[in-house]
């Protein structure tokens, strides 16, 4: 009985639609990394202004003071963007950078008064808070403000602008992804239909079942915008163009399935396997006299998953063109997707061709 090919599942789509749609641009300010990156940002702030007051006389009493007030507002500020990140979520970028502008501004606003406010108590306290506090409420008010809302407006346009960045580098790596994939799709389609007018005449059942798996491979590539897909969809999509050359090449051809350690939830992407045994069919298979087999087997170890494909070969006779191509394709998608952590070992022997795919273990979201 036909396996059926999987269709798109909800986590999959819900991967393809959190990556295409814009999303809130803010950093996480509850994470413990942003938190830190604020302390970093305040105290170099910090630092700048206190240079700027060249009081040197002071100046390590004028920077304590300085890095003291900014470590409480640059707090105080991630604190507020933490709680209002799930507000922020739910309006459009726009409007989000300007309510967070209004925040910083107010946050600062509020601690500042605090801190005026305090020193004025603690001077009443103890008669004098010796140049520890701020004296003059409105020109400290007005500074802290204006140097508080051009900071706060200059970081969120940096976020901005990473964040779309960002956006545009995936985007522009999914097109990519996209386009490499339909150079594989005429090709396959063509050999496919050759198969099927083939068969046309000579076995009239054979040619049905494979327009019927023809269409179950449209089914599930040809017609999906997945980037990834689980490789057990990957694997089934492979042994259905094995059937489709088998009907072609009958006892001649036969693969070797062991697959059996290879985790079947890890995401790869889409017309990985299947153009390997295309190119070992091709290039192996139909130029020997009494075809062989080809093996595909693979594991996972250290998160890293390594897959191969190999195949016989003759040891003299015509070199057929196409090989590089499908291996340079198969290479940059892999790379689009896991950048600098994958590899595409190819071993040619007199007898003996072997591709081997290594890529980090992604497992799929249930």
């Amino acid at each position: 009985m036909r396996r059926p090919i999987h269709d798109v599942s909800p986590s999959n789509r819900d991967t393809e639609a959190s990556t295409a749609a814009p999303s809130l641009y803010l950093p996480d300010f509850c994470a413990a990394r942003s938190v830190f990156a604020v302390v970093v940002i305040v105290q170099l702030v910090a630092l700048i202004l206190t240079l700027a007051q060249a009081n040197h006389g002071a100046f390590w009493t004028d920077l304590a003071r300085t890095s003291f007030f900014l470590l409480w507002v640059g707090l105080a500020c991630a604190a507020v963007l933490c709680a209002a990140r799930p507000h922020l979520g739910r309006v459009e970028p726009g409007r989000a950078g300007a309510v967070a502008l209004a925040l910083l501004v107010a946050t600062i606003a509020l601690v500042s008064e605090i801190v005026f406010q305090l020193g004025r108590l603690l001077g009443r306290a103890y008669g004098t808070t010796a140049g520890m506090f701020p004296e003059h409420h409105g020109d400290f008010m007005l500074r802290t403000v204006a140097i508080g809302f051009i900071v706060s407006a200059l970081g969120l346009r940096y976020f901005y602008v990473t964040a779309e960045w960002k956006r545009s580098i995936e985007l522009e790596a999914r097109s990519r992804i996209r386009a490499l994939q339909a150079r594989i799709r005429p090709h396959f389609l063509f050999n496919s239909m050759n198969t099927i007018a083939a068969l046309t005449r000579s076995d009239p059942d054979r040619a049905e079942e494979a327009v019927e798996d023809l269409a179950d491979l449209f089914r599930a590539n040809l017609s999906d915008s997945r980037s990834v897909i689980p490789l057990k969809e990957e694997l089934e999509v492979a042994r259905i163009y094995q059937r489709i050359e088998q009907l072609r090449l009958g006892g001649r051809l036969q693969v070797q399935w062991r697959v059996a350690e290879l985790p079947m939830r890890a995401l790869v992407p889409s017309l990985l396997i299947q153009p390997l045994l295309e190119n070992a069919v091709y290039h192996g298979i139909e130029s020997l006299p009494d075809g062989g087999t080809v093996t595909i087997d693979g594991g996972v170890a250290d998160g890293i998953i390594e897959l191969r494909v190999v195949n016989p070969v003759p040891a003299v006779g015509p070199v057929r063109n196409g090989n590089r191509l499908a291996l340079d394709n198969i290479r940059q998608r892999l790379d689009l997707v896991w950048p600098g952590e994958t590899s595409v070992v190819v071993a040619s022997e007199p007898h003996r061709y072997s591709v081997t795919l290594r890529f980090p273990y992604q497992a799929a979201i249930e």
